[in-house]
């Protein structure tokens, strides 16, 4: 039976974005809904072009709207809004006054603020920097930073200028950084003189030489010094431009003007974190991420003009970008940078409570975190603005659904939302109309024709399969960067099921259109030929108080496929036979006999992407002697280590 934790009053509908959306339809389209939202996301897929018109008219953005769409079966064929024309900067900067647009918290609680008229000028300034050194439309400008406001400020000009932005967040090492920004040839390099992680002081400026000794079209460097701290000593260098904030103040904020570029105009390279391959350098165009994140901001999280969003992130993962874009929708932004439980685990609960946050996002991992811990943010803090709290990055267990509600807040917006750096957006989230079930995700986001396949590429429900997307959106990336003939694109996304947008999230949805999501598809267990989702032994696993966390693969064994089930402990406790019957026990109980794992075996660590993803394939790979590329997207590489030659999976 479903257990419903949350359901929308009548004045939370009524007050919302999605009714107000709803009666700019029915005054425009006359489209009559009644707070109806299936009715809505029924009718955004069966007309896009209508629809997606409709959302740049609703949102006011600013630019030049032509209405014509090409939808072509190939996905990645399709155009939206075609010679439509606009600047993504200038939607950005969506006020110029001198109320709060944008604060920074680092975790020693150094806070600083910028008005949007500050966050304008000094934005403009790094622009006319940028020309000024000669960087025009296509290039790339590159940041090596930290989560910091001047972030913002480099990613905003270089767009508005029609340059291309990437970035790596400073946890990732000198190879990483230089496996990434050498793949697109960058001008110019923003890097921070140093960072701070869980206490430590790490200098940026050291790994400098290196970087541009291997990626040799970096011409121009601007250093930043951490907010709150002197600047560190900055060499010189043969052939390259040094330039530090100082140098930023004499260049003028008042000669740029917002030239107007395609909708489909290169915005931005991310990159993947998998595992198994030099990062894919996504290409991203500008028009289509703006409309799809002033969508899912707007109609499915109600931010509102005057709000202050905060996501957990560091400015390497796509959840950054998606941060930064609730300017566009008149709404402050709040930045963090540093551990997230520095000195206390509540730490973002308290700065949620500060800054009087109306949208608190985290990964799964960290409520998961909490409710291991057992903290109980409801005893502390009030949290009275919190409409929302977002969730994503790994499925958000049965247990932390709970949680969120008994210990965080229970008058709360829970929205479980997926989706990837590959659109750097979401193809499920939630909404205000439709109440939350533990365990789900409300629905697909609209104008997203969302479905689950089986292996035979038919549509299935309360059926686990492949998550697939049928029709065309704008934020389907140009290309990955190098790609000839786009190749490895096509392989990516397009080749498993003929005509639809393959995800690569194994996952199931219900006869309300809602959705379950299991892992990723190529990290699913196959013992007898049966796929299984590693979400559903986590959930079951970490209920037990001796284990922090675990991770399990399918070992290749006997023709077959065995469940090998890899958990940490906490201090003190033991793996004996005990525990390994009453895990067994459990999971039979509550998943099935075909999730009991055949060897459960202890370990320090469970090795993650920096964006705090568990990586089931690499150590898969790693067991079964496959080399791993791309070690780089590690938090800790050296985690691998552990997994290499145990005796215990050879018999």
């Amino acid at each position: 039976m479903k257990t419903i934790l949350w359901k929308p009053t009548k004045k939370i509908k009524e007050n919302s974005n999605l009714n107000k959306y709803e009666i700019y339809l029915q005054n425009n389209y006359n489209l009559k809904i009644q707070n109806n939202f299936y009715k809505i996301h029924k009718w955004s897929i069966q007309n896009p072009r209508l629809f997606w018109n409709s959302v740049w008219e609703y949102a006011k953005i600013k630019g030049i709207k032509k209405k014509n769409c090409k939808i072509y079966r190939e996905i990645y064929k399709s155009q939206f809004l075609v010679n439509s024309k606009l600047n993504f900067g200038q939607n950005l900067l969506s006020k110029k006054d001198n109320t709060k647009a944008i604060t920074f918290i680092s975790e020693n609680g150094f806070r600083k603020e910028k008005s949007w008229k500050e966050l304008h000028n000094s934005t403009i300034k790094f622009a006319s920097f940028l020309k000024k050194n000669s960087i025009n439309k296509g290039d790339r400008v590159v940041g090596y930073l930290p989560n910091i406001i001047e972030t913002v400020e480099f990613f905003i000009a270089s767009v508005t200028i029609g340059a291309v932005w990437s970035s790596c967040s400073p946890d990732f090492g000198v190879n990483g950084v230089i496996e990434r920004f050498s793949q697109i040839k960058p001008k110019i390099l923003i890097i921070a003189d140093r960072y701070y992680y869980n206490g430590k002081e790490i200098n940026l400026l050291n790994r400098l030489p290196e970087i541009l000794k291997k990626v040799k079209t970096i011409k121009t460097v601007v250093v930043i010094n951490y907010p709150g701290k002197k600047s560190l000593k900055i060499r010189k260098f043969k052939n390259v431009l040094i330039f530090n904030k100082k140098n930023l103040e004499k260049f003028t904020s008042s000669n740029i003007k917002f030239r107007k570029f395609n909708f489909d105009h290169k915005l931005a390279i991310l990159y993947s974190s998998g595992t198994t391959g030099k990062p894919k350098c996504i290409c991203h165009r500008s028009g289509g991420v703006l409309i799809q994140h002033i969508k899912e901001h707007q109609l499915h999280c109600d931010i509102k003009p005057g709000d202050n969003v905060f996501y957990f992130t560091t400015c390497g993962w796509m959840m950054w970008n998606w941060l930064v874009s609730v300017l566009a929708s008149k709404a402050s932004i709040v930045l963090f940078d540093g551990f997230p439980m520095f000195k206390k685990k509540d730490l973002l609960f308290e700065l949620a409570e500060k800054e009087k946050i109306t949208l608190f996002g985290v990964s799964a991992k960290y409520l998961d975190t909490l409710n291991k811990s057992k903290v109980n943010i409801k005893s502390r803090y009030k949290l009275t603005n919190l409409k929302t709290i977002c969730s994503t990055g790994s499925p958000l267990s049965d247990e932390s659904f709970e949680f969120v509600y008994k210990k965080i807040k229970s008058d709360v917006h829970l929205a479980s939302i997926s989706g990837g750096t590959d659109i750097v957006s979401c193809f499920v989230l939630g909404n205000v109309y439709e109440p939350v079930i533990k365990g789900e995700i409300q629905n697909c986001g609209l104008g997203m024709d969302v479905d689950v396949l089986n292996d035979r590429g038919k549509s299935i429900k309360n059926k686990k399969g492949e998550l697939v997307c049928r029709n065309s959106f704008p934020s389907v990336p140009i290309k990955f960067w190098n790609d000839k003939k786009n190749i490895k694109f096509r392989s990516a996304y397009f080749n498993k099921f003929k005509g639809v947008w393959f995800h690569g999230d194994f996952a199931k949805k219900t006869n309300k259109n809602s959705f379950r999501i299991y892992g990723r598809s190529d990290a699913t267990l196959n013992p007898g030929g049966v796929r299984l989702g590693t979400a559903e032994i986590y959930s079951i696993v970490e209920k037990f108080s001796e284990i922090i966390e675990s991770l399990a693969i399918g070992q290749s064994w006997n023709n077959d496929i065995r469940i090998v089930l890899f958990v940490v402990l906490k201090k003190n406790c033991i793996l004996n036979n005990e525990l390994k019957s009453l895990i067994k026990s459990k999971i039979r109980k509550y998943a099935s006999p075909r999730h009991v794992p055949e060897k459960i075996i202890q370990v320090s660590n469970i090795p993650k992407t920096k964006n705090g993803k568990i990586v089931e394939l690499a150590v898969k790979n790693i067991i079964e002697g496959n080399k791993i590329n791309n070690l780089h997207a590690l938090t800790n590489p050296k985690d691998l280590d552990e997994y290499k030659n145990i005796n215990e999976l050879k018999s």
